[in-house]
């Protein structure tokens, strides 16, 4: 079977990429592989058409500038390329990422992600900060949302750091099947995983609520986070730049969450709320 290669150059890279990923999913591409300047992304020759960008919004977009070249290629050997591009990481000296192919490393918490062309292998700034936060506080005992989940690895990190219940929930389908995945591949026990977006939340209590997405469907689903924390329950937000801080803030105030800290990695923010 060929495929389809597209090599996306994108300006500025994120949220660009991000966006970008999203579109092409929604048309029938089915892996990517993000780069130093954008994304590479494979569609299924039999799937693909010349007109098949015709609805990617952000190619029309001011606020982005995108260049592109495609070709036809050979089948992909798919491990292959993830070996190529996924090394391990490390947080705090605490917890490893890694892939199936790459040795255990004995680490206190180690994580197996295969990510195929899910979001959240540690490796982009927000995830890596997040993981921060659950390594820094108290989830033992606590039920917990992981909301926009990608891979699921925050959820399997909350679950391994004593988490009780969690639910994971995430709007692309190729996530959504990824967690199950990822969960089975960790051998956790705790974590459901949903196809969907903050409409899935109503009635739903939770003690902590992860979210990585970015600024606006944060501020978006701001108020159905809030409707789903009792008093003590803790926020945590990422997904946004420093210079998007202070509205965020002021959506969390206006809500009763009070600010407590954040972390900063290359212009980019997690921060955390209690109510």
């Amino acid at each position: 079977m060929n495929y389809i290669e597209y090599i996306f150059k994108v300006s500025p890279l994120q949220p660009g990429t991000e966006i970008l990923i999203a579109e092409l999913g929604y048309v029938g591409f089915e892996s990517f592989v993000e780069t130093e300047e954008g994304v590479t992304a494979y569609i299924q020759k039999d799937d693909w058409n010349e007109h098949i960008l015709k609805d990617i919004n952000i190619l029309d977009s001011d606020e982005f500038k995108i260049e592109y070249t495609f070709s036809e290629i050979e089948q992909i050997n798919w491990n292959s390329e993830w070996e190529k591009n996924f090394d391990p990481i490390e947080v705090d000296g605490k917890c490893t990422v890694r892939a199936p192919f790459h040795p255990n490393k004995n680490f206190e918490y180690e994580i197996v992600i295969e990510p195929k062309m899910s979001f959240g292998t540690g490796h982009h700034e927000t995830t890596f900060m997040m993981l921060q936060f659950i390594l820094e506080n108290d989830f033992k005992g606590k039920t917990v949302l992981d909301m926009g989940c990608g891979t699921a690895v925050l959820a399997i990190l909350a679950e391994m750091r004593g988490a009780s219940k969690l639910d994971a929930i995430d709007i692309d389908e190729w996530c959504f099947e990824n967690s199950l995945e990822n969960i089975q591949r960790n051998d956790c026990q705790n974590i459901s995983v949903f196809l969907g977006d903050a409409s899935l939340l109503k009635e739903k209590k939770y003690d902590v609520i992860i979210a990585n997405i970015n600024r606006n469907i944060l501020l978006n689903d701001m108020e159905a986070y809030r409707n789903c924390l009792d008093k003590g329950g803790e926020l945590y937000l990422s997904g946004f730049y420093n210079e998007d801080l202070p509205i965020i803030k002021e959506a969390c105030n206006n809500l009763g969450f009070t600010f407590v800290e954040n972390k900063e990695k290359n212009k980019w923010v997690a921060a955390k709320f209690k109510i």
